[in-house]
């Protein structure tokens, strides 16, 4: 009776908007407890995340986003976008989705994206003739299709939590990444012919200009790419040069930023980071629970009586990960869930990459499943409409992207194509 008064009061406390790390740390004290285990087990398995190799990387390239939100390095990619795209038939959606993929990826969250970026394309979109709920359904939903693109966040953990090579893992989501880019911006094109939308001429001049004034900038995912994939340097050495590659060209060359305000630009970028990783940490520890209790291997047997195919496990991993992604942030479903599926996959014999990005693709439509999807809500109060608006502008998109992560579970190539 009191476990299950405690994992009601827990559950409800978490509803109604109690810090997730609190949460899942009572429910794991409380299972710990029952069955007469230690609780240090939360402790050390907080500690043990703490020491792995790559952690590293999340504060350095969550430090190196902020710095990048806090200039001006939005609005010259917008100039630069716009300039090289916006003369095709939906050329400046095909900007928006461009964009927003390319801020996501280097801050780490498709809210930051709807935050920073949504004041400044939605007034372009509308001045260009496109309906206000396009505009916001297009804006919303490009939001979170960075997350598949390095040096997404939620893919570095996912590969730490997992046990595979991160580079592994931002090769598979690459040629997943630009499906994404190909089927919303194909349906933002089909838009603008129907919105007769009037194409702006392609300026030479104004591209080539536009280009050198956001050099600095347009060079960040290169040195990535060739500072990982070409084997130079280290995860964390690309992360550790990217701070400091970044922090040189906002404050000495653009000098948008004044070093007076680093210190709260680093405070800011910490306490989004600790949080992250107190909830790492204490989701470390339900995990370790859920091990000790054998739960994956009773869902892992369940499985085995109760589907017979494997197109039917990734369906029914489809609806189950659909409904995480409404429901909890994707730092703590990488925590929980993996730990669960990951045996699941083996069993059904798919690759792991392609299991991190079909979780990951899942967790981004999540964020735009109604009722509760986490970028309706952020849409809703940076755009200051209706739920209902914002539900009935996202509705198509959401369809596109259904079918993108249909394609991406069911067509293994998309995924792992490159890293055979």
């Amino acid at each position: 009776l009191i476990i299950w008064i405690g994992l009601s009061i827990s559950i409800i406390s978490l509803i109604l908007g109690a810090p997730i790390f609190l949460g899942l740390g009572g429910i794991a004290i409380l299972l710990f407890w029952n069955d007469y285990m230690s609780i240090s087990s939360i402790l050390s398995e907080a500690y043990r995340i703490v020491i792995k190799p790559t952690l590293p990387t999340i504060p350095l390239f969550t430090l190196a986003g902020f710095i990048l939100a806090e200039s001006n390095t939005s609005s010259r990619l917008v100039n630069v976008f716009r300039a090289l795209f916006g003369w095709l038939p939906g050329g400046t959606p095909v900007v928006v989705v461009i964009l927003c993929g390319f801020f996501t990826s280097l801050t780490g969250g498709s809210g930051v994206t709807i935050l920073a970026l949504g004041g400044l394309l939605l007034p372009m979109l509308v001045q260009e003739g496109y309906k206000r709920s396009f505009s916001i359904g297009l804006i919303t939903v490009s939001g979170s299709i960075g997350l598949l693109f390095v040096p997404s966040l939620p893919m570095i953990i996912y590969s730490v939590r997992a046990g595979i090579n991160v580079v592994d893992t931002f090769i598979g989501g690459l040629m997943p990444f630009f499906l994404l880019v190909v089927l919303i911006s194909g349906y933002a094109i089909f838009q603008g012919k129907i919105q007769n939308i009037k194409l702006n001429k392609f300026q030479f001049g104004l591209a080539l200009s536009s280009c050198y004034k956001a050099k600095w900038e347009l060079v960040i995912p290169l040195i990535i790419l060739f500072g990982v994939f070409a084997g130079y340097t280290t995860l964390v050495e690309t992360a550790a040069f990217l701070v400091i590659y970044v922090t040189i060209i906002e404050l000495f060359v653009y000098k948008d930023i004044n070093l007076n305000k680093l210190p709260d630009i680093v405070k800011n970028c910490s306490s989004i980071t600790g949080g992250v990783l107190i909830i790492i940490g204490i989701a470390m520890g339900l995990t370790s629970y859920l091990v000790d209790a054998q739960f994956p291997q009773a869902m892992l047997q369940w499985s085995k009586t109760a589907i017979t195919s494997k197109y039917l496990f990734l369906l029914l991993l489809n609806i189950f990960l659909l409904i995480a992604g409404c429901l909890m942030d994707i730092f703590s479903a990488i925590i929980i869930i993996v730990p669960l599926i990951k045996p699941l996959g083996t069993y059904f014999d798919i690759h792991p990459v392609h299991l991190a990005i079909i979780f990951i693709a899942n967790m981004e439509l999540g964020f735009l499943t109604p009722p509760v999807g986490m970028n309706l809500f952020l849409s809703a109060y940076r755009f200051k409409e209706d739920m209902n608006q914002i539900y009935k502008a996202t509705l198509p998109f959401f369809v596109v992207k259904l079918i993108a992560v249909v394609l991406i579970t069911y067509v293994p190539f998309i995924t792992i194509g490159l890293l055979e």
